[in-house]
């Protein structure tokens, strides 16, 4: 796991998953992610700024914090989103600052997507 953290600041966000390769194609085909495994039930995951983890160690624990991933593009996330599997739970919308969408993958886990205003 990462040590590149700075105190009081989010360095990890980790995920109890199914199915590891799922998680990886899932999140590697909509989102650009990488992967380091770690032995058959870890793996960590980095998308160029934060890392964290997939683990079959624990349960599969759908919900807890709400995620929230930043795109350039909202419309071209939310249809990689759907095309590899994952489900709209709300719509998107838009709020002082930008607007997103929310969805859920294939866990189960609701994450959300947001950019800035147009």
């Amino acid at each position: 796991m990462s040590n590149r953290g700075k105190d009081s600041q989010i360095d990890n966000i980790e995920f109890n998953v199914s199915d590891i390769k799922r998680s990886k194609d899932f999140y590697g085909v909509v989102f650009g992610w990488t992967f380091m495994d770690y032995g058959p039930t870890y793996t960590e995951f980095s998308d160029g700024r934060l890392t964290g983890g997939f683990t079959t160690g624990e349960p599969v624990r759908p919900g807890g914090p709400l995620v929230i991933l930043y795109a350039d593009d909202l419309t071209k996330a939310e249809n990689s989103v759907v095309a590899a599997g994952g489900k709209i739970s709300r719509e998107v919308f838009s709020f002082p600052g930008g607007k997103r969408f929310h969805f859920i993958d294939p866990d189960g886990y609701e994450l959300a997507v947001w950019t800035t205003a147009d």
